[in-house]
């Protein structure tokens, strides 16, 4: 299966961190890869770092603000996907968390990115891709596709970003 966790809202990270559980729940080996999130300790990060041991990669700068800054953001991306042909053969299943961040970035090629889906495809493993502007052609390749959309956000009434909520 292809998944597809997109859209506006927040979620899409717990999205993908429950379909990771769900599925070593069911004994499902699975690696997790998070593409622009770098390692500030979040909460899902700590759980899943217990959880997954050297099954996790947490790859990515942080956010990409700055053109001058690409280099190092592709550079991780770069990393990111090393760290999957790595993992690929021995799981079955590949969470790609912000991935299609990184796409709408253009820090990541659609090849690359197809790439995946036909590995997984041909080797019968399930793909998650995580990661707000999922495009139109991955949303069509997709078996499931679930759109996470902003209904109400504290941050847009200067609530600052809570522990245990946001990270």
């Amino acid at each position: 299966m292809i998944i597809v966790y997109t859209g506006n809202g927040k979620g899409k990270t717990s999205a993908s961190v429950g379909q990771a559980i769900r599925a070593l729940g069911n004994g499902i080996p699975l690696c997790f890869v998070q593409f622009m999130k770098s390692d500030v300790q979040a909460g899902e990060q700590i759980f899943l770092q217990q959880l997954l041991q050297d099954n996790l990669y947490i790859g990515g700068k942080g956010f990409f603000r700055k053109e001058e800054e690409r280099p190092k953001h592709r550079e991780a991306v770069l990393a990111c996907l090393k760290w999957i042909e790595t993992k690929k053969e021995t799981v079955s299943m590949l969470v790609c968390d912000e991935i299609l961040y990184a796409y709408h970035a253009k820090l990541i090629s659609k090849e690359e990115i197809e790439n995946l889906i036909s590995f997984c495809r041909a080797n019968k493993k399930h793909l998650v891709l995580s990661g707000r502007y999922a495009p139109d052609w991955l949303m069509e390749q997709a078996d499931i596709v679930s759109e996470i959309q902003e209904i109400k956000h504290a941050c847009s009434k200067g609530v600052p970003a809570q522990k245990g909520i946001e990270f």
